[in-house]
């Protein structure tokens, strides 16, 4: 993982004196991806800036890489897995010059040209200057592992890995494109069939696309594009059984994992209670890797942490629990450091976990430089399959969701016809009334697998990339070996339901290599689930310190004022505060995101390296999970100890009211506003709760009076204490932070 950057004049000239200022900025921006070395080259029209990050070869590796001849010039962030492979076929008497791995890229780009890149197997984003024929080509991995952004405009091109590095340039603009984020699909949290490039968030910011190669003539600045790879269709003339398909994946995922355990450095593995990461770790050769496990409200209450512990117990590795509790609250210094070392609105709670834990890894491991993850796996395998099903859903409904994305797709290509699927809710026509044109039409599924490879690259790599690239850290995911990906996506139509469900593949492919505990346990999450209200809660927190001091910056600047409706943001942030259970943070912290960026890019931040410290990383350190589960939750999961002999109250201006007219609806009424909504029939047990909560009776009396249990109530009352709607009585014993 290193970081790269650079310019290159396109009209022919050569770069003027100061370029090499440029380069210095660009270099100092991206510092933090690549520690271990720093290079410039400034070249007639091509100056090129590099920041190494050292896995392969540490000692003799540097960078750009040059050609025996002196005319192919290569700068590249990422790995080429086969590298080996790809220098024995190279013709006789060409001998490489360094240990990296890129450098047979030199070779292969002046024996193959632009079909250089069909048999690479990696992860990589690179810049080759071809100085004989005056050409800059710049090209990216098949799903765009790692990252390559451009600028241009007629006389010039500068490039980099992250986004930050291009505003180094005085020259560059720096405008949040509002109308592109805003209906970007992702963003808005809109479930839809989505295909084509992936938006970059600002204007006149390009993104090289994933499976290409762009060539840029120097002279004129002609570009052309070569796509030297395309996600497959399916194989409709397999011969292949699904025992030989199940074979087949675990052969080329064992070697994807070697591949990406090929380091001259230690390596580590984020390991949850899924399958994904259990199968890297078990297919990881030797066993003296660190593992690391995310402890957060949602992972203790949904057994997902609890999974990373006992997989690490039966596979004979060490596994860290790195606590990131519900009272973890990011400063809004932190927040902004995340949001502008990301560049995405995206950046949420996943994106502060992960580089959380990156954070503690490189602290406290700062020998391990390399992460394998699990990523991927779900959306390229059907992890997702049962979600889109529907809950109790199967197959049968999966496919009929999917029709019913497609339609909507389809329809807003020509959105006259789509009130004849709204006539009272009864459709009156059939699909076969859509443009049989409309992109796989006559696959859905096809389209589904095409939209999940867009938003690998739209959310997962970028963050992925971001989080472990701000600790100085190279994420590797198994998962996204295109070897795997084409088996996966050939798998003709109707073998899909057996191999896909439930990521059945995967599951089959681990059989006799995990233990059966592991092989079929359920799927987990970071915060979704029980734990969702905790990290709720936490990020609300953190958007209302200070006056809402984050919500306020994101609503500075005229364009930020322009697009977002300013009290309708400070309404919705109010109600979370009082109410963070009722709905989730994230959509709102995109648009906070969206604004913060804004301001960011017209006053730059210092460079990530230069980022404001932060809380120390705590790791828990776990035994006998089972003994020690109370312990565990207490210590992870802040919540008020209800203790059934204090008597407890309404607090301060808080009311409990009905409208005569509605005797089922009852409102809890804080400081004269209607703040929570309860049904009298569908939440009667805690209502009966709260109208007999007079503050005489202890709690103990109040749930016998009610015939209630508190484990019916306990999650409801916590929340009512929390939020401050309900207290105890001044005079007895408070409850106990836990």
């Amino acid at each position: 993982m290193c970081g790269i950057a650079g310019v290159a004049r396109i009209d022919g000239n050569a770069l003027p004196e100061e370029a090499g200022g440029l380069l210095e900025a660009f270099a100092r921006t991206l510092a933090h991806r690549g520690p271990d070395d720093r290079r410039l080259l400034c070249d007639g029209p091509v100056g090129m800036a590099f920041n190494r990050l050292s896995l392969v070869n540490p000692e003799n590796g540097a960078q750009p890489l040059v050609s025996a001849d002196g005319n192919v010039v290569l700068i590249a962030n990422g790995e080429v897995y086969n590298h080996r492979e790809l220098a024995a076929g190279l013709p006789s008497g060409t001998r490489l010059s360094t240990g990296s791995d890129c450098e047979v890229l030199l070779y292969l780009y002046q024996r193959d040209g632009l079909r250089f890149l069909d048999r690479v197997n990696g992860m990589f984003a690179f810049v080759l200057w071809d100085r004989a024929r005056n050409i800059l080509l710049m090209a990216r991995d098949r799903f765009g592992i790692k990252p390559l952004y451009y600028h241009r405009d007629n006389e010039r091109i500068v490039f980099g890995s992250e986004i930050k590095a291009l505003f180094a340039d005085g020259a560059t603009p720096r405008r949040i494109d509002w109308t592109r984020a805003l209906s970007e699909y992702d963003m808005n949290a809109t479930p839809a069939f989505v295909h084509g490039r992936v938006t970059t968030w600002f204007e006149d910011i390009q993104l090289v696309a994933p499976g290409t190669i762009l060539q840029i003539r120097l002279q004129d600045g002609a570009t052309t594009e070569h796509r030297y790879w395309e996600l497959p269709g399916p194989d409709g003339d397999s011969d292949m059984t699904d025992e030989d398909y199940v074979e087949t994946f675990r052969d080329l995922l064992a070697a994807s994992v070697a591949d990406c355990a090929t380091a001259d450095t230690d390596l580590g593995l984020f390991l949850s209670g899924g399958i994904d990461s259990a199968a890297v770790a078990a297919l990881a050769p030797g066993n003296g890797l660190q593992t690391f496990t995310a402890l957060t409200p949602g992972t203790v209450l949904n057994g997902d942490a609890h999974g990373g512990h006992r997989t690490a117990e039966l596979l004979g590795l060490r596994n860290h629990q790195v606590l990131i509790g519900s009272d973890r609250v990011p400063s809004p210094q932190e927040w902004r450091d995340l949001v502008w070392l990301a560049e995405t609105p995206m950046t949420g709670p996943e994106v502060f976990y992960k580089f959380e834990m990156h954070r503690f890894a490189r602290q406290n491991f700062p020998e391990i430089k390399g992460m394998l993850l699990g990523a991927a796996a779900d959306e390229i395998n059907g992890g997702y399959i049962p979600n889109f099903a529907g809950e109790g859903g199967d197959w049968t409904d999966f496919e009929s969701n999917l029709r019913d994305l497609h339609r909507r797709q389809a329809l807003e290509r020509n959105p006259k016809l789509g009130h004849w699927w709204e006539h009272e809710g009864v459709p009156l026509l059939n699909d076969a009334a859509i443009d049989p044109a409309s992109p796989y039409a006559g696959d859905h599924y096809a389209g589904y697998f095409a939209w999940q490879y867009r938003t690998l690259e739209q959310y997962n790599v970028w963050h992925e990339d971001r989080t472990a690239a701000g600790n100085g850290v190279e994420a590797r995911v198994p998962f996204l070996d295109h070897r795997l990906v084409e088996l996966v996506a050939r798998i003709p139509a109707h073998r899909r339901s057996a191999l896909l469900w439930d990521k059945r593949i995967v599951r089959d492919a681990m059989k006799g290599i995990l233990p059966e505990e592991i092989r079929t346990r359920p799927k987990g999450y970071f915060f979704y689930g029980e734990g969702a209200r905790h990290t709720n809660r936490a990020l609300t927190t953190m958007l209302a310190q200070d006056g809402a001091a984050l919500l306020e910056q994101a609503l500075s600047s005229d364009n930020a004022r322009r697009y977002l409706n300013a009290d309708g943001l400070r309404t919705a942030l109010d109600r979370l505060t009082h109410s963070p259970s009722t709905g989730s943070i994230e959509l709102l912290l995109r648009i906070v995101n969206l604004g913060l960026l804004e301001g960011m890019t017209a006053e730059l931040p210092s460079p990530p390296s230069q980022a404001a410290a932060r809380p120390k990383p705590v790791e828990l350190i776990v035994d006998d999970w089972e003994r020690s589960a109370p312990q565990i939750i207490a210590q992870v999961v802040a919540e008020p100890d209800l203790d059934q002999e204090t008597v407890y109250t309404l607090a301060d201006g808080v009311l409990l009211a009905t409208v005569p007219a509605e005797p089922d609806s009852w409102f809890l009424v804080v400081d004269g506003s209607f703040e929570y909504e309860i049904s009298a029939v569908d939440d009667a047990g805690w209502l009966a709760l709260l109208r007999t909560l007079d503050g005489t009776l202890t709690l103990a009396q109040v749930l016998e009076k009610t015939d209630g249990r508190l484990d019916d109530v306990a999650e409801l009352f916590q929340e009512a204490m929390a939020v401050g709607v309900i207290t105890a009585k001044p005079g007895t014993e408070e409850p106990v932070q836990r």
